[in-house]
């Protein structure tokens, strides 16, 4: 089966990523939501969210007529080969998944099968917990398009690994491509698409059941918290040692070939749109089936305390935060994005809010997108100088690059009270101690004299 056009239903993060990289290597994209305002805005070439080269790569797609946008199932199913569901799953109240997105997606996959000839391949690329392709995603397309899996149409899951700010470029050079097949013919079907798109590359491709490949997806985001959740824990036990830093602990952990330095970065916690709502979702769904998460809800804890030490910090530096100035440079959970979900951020300036303190905060990206949130409870300044100007304490919570290049004579010239709280570890310790500015940090034990 050769594969012309391809659709890519949900134009979110995952899906308006994946259909410009498709369109970047010539594979025609239809691209389907049922949001009017966004297909407006896509079909213009505005994308939706910040992401490196994405705007460009939208433009060049529509400009070679590789990408189109409509909110129609049956437009998109009956003019493509293979459609991929990157619709959203979000999180209820008590932390289980929501699939309805998904259901929906489905049952009008469903009905537009109904009306097709030959053979279609779907593919689920949305996160979603083991046994929904199985047992609701093929069950419903079935119920609606009055067509047996494996053999008018092809399932597959397919779950993505993509890290916000640098979703393009992990698409164009992916780590490995998990292919979680129904039967032997949908699964040949997509690796044959991905050997064709990656031919000058050699991607590992894993092939397995579509349920092992639904917990590949969480036990992949599981791990990778686990380790962020794991070092902040020793940062707090290395603040209440003298000259004990953990940027040399983790730098040594790292260099074990078992351990590897990726993700022991101390800082405030993890946020984002997947390893908050992933987690929650892996420990409701190890409770439904009678597991006990204890390590993960030990993992989950750890992170909706972490982002709070901002605020101790501050006020162990300066006293009472009531009625004084305090700056927040960065809002986006991580630098690159303008993604708010879930962010430190928002936890921080709620306490700092709580106790009655001014907040004035600058992030070059996400900044629209808290002043939606907090309308005029906030100052919100147009540069990091403008943000520290006159502050009381300046916390560092999103480590962009920028922030990086604020010397301590910097915070010293333009705040009232030069105190500064390195939230993500990017300053050296001792040229701010040497400078007689007030620093506190993630991780760093009193006293510490080294350089890191």
């Amino acid at each position: 089966m050769k594969i012309g056009k391809v659709s890519v239903i949900g134009l979110g993060y995952v899906g308006l990523s994946m259909a410009v990289f498709l369109a970047s290597k010539r594979i025609s994209v239809i691209g389907v939501d049922v949001d009017d305002d966004k297909l407006e805005k896509l079909s213009k070439g505005i994308p939706t969210f910040y992401e490196e080269n994405l705007e460009y790569l939208l433009n060049e797609g529509i400009r070679r007529n590789l990408l189109e946008f409509t909110n129609s199932y049956s437009y998109a199913i009956l003019n493509t080969s293979v459609s991929f569901i990157t619709v959203g799953t979000p999180a209820r109240e008590d932390g289980s998944i929501d699939l309805a997105y998904v259901e929906d997606s489905s049952a009008s996959i469903g009905r537009a099968l109904k009306a097709k000839e030959g053979y279609h391949l779907v593919v689920v690329r949305s996160t979603v917990t083991p046994g929904t392709c199985m047992y609701s995603v093929r069950n419903i397309i079935e119920e609606y398009s009055g067509k047996k899996a494996g053999e008018e149409w092809g399932l597959c899951m397919n779950p993505e690994f993509l890290k916000e700010g640098c979703a393009l470029k992990d698409l164009s050079k992916p780590d490995r491509i998990i292919i979680g097949e129904y039967d032997k013919r949908s699964g040949d079907i997509l690796e044959k698409f991905y050997r064709q798109i990656y031919a000058d590359a050699e991607i590992p491709i894993v092939r397995t059941s579509l349920s092992t490949a639904e917990m590949i997806k969480y036990a992949n985001n599981a791990f990778l918290a686990t380790k962020i959740s794991f070092i902040n824990s020793i940062a707090n036990i290395c603040e209440k040692i003298k000259d004990c830093d953990i940027v040399e602990v983790a730098k040594a952990l790292g260099l074990d070939s078992r351990i590897s330095p990726l993700f022991l970065r101390a800082g405030l916690g993890y946020g984002g749109s997947c390893f908050p709502k992933d987690i929650k979702a892996l420990i409701e769904f190890a409770k439904e089936s009678d597991a006990n998460p204890l390590l993960l809800e030990s993992v989950e804890k750890v992170n909706e305390r972490q982002p709070l030490k901002a605020v101790e910090f501050c006020e162990q530096l300066i006293g009472d935060v009531k009625g004084r100035r305090i700056a927040i440079l960065g809002l986006s959970f991580k630098p690159g994005t303008d993604d708010i979900r879930e962010a430190p951020s928002l936890k921080i300036i709620n306490e700092l809010l709580r106790r009655g303190a001014n907040v004035v905060v600058y992030d070059p990206c996400a900044i629209e997108k808290v002043r939606r949130i907090y309308g005029e409870e906030l100052v919100y300044a147009a540069n990091a100088l403008e943000c520290i100007a006159g502050a009381d304490c300046a916390l560092i919570v999103t480590e962009w690059s920028e922030f990086k290049n604020l010397a301590p004579s910097v915070f010293k010239e333009y705040m009232r009270m030069p105190a500064v709280v390195d939230g993500r570890r990017i300053y050296d310790p001792r040229d701010f101690k040497e400078a007689g500015v007030k620093y506190m940090a993630i991780g760093l034990g009193f006293d510490c004299p080294r350089k890191t």
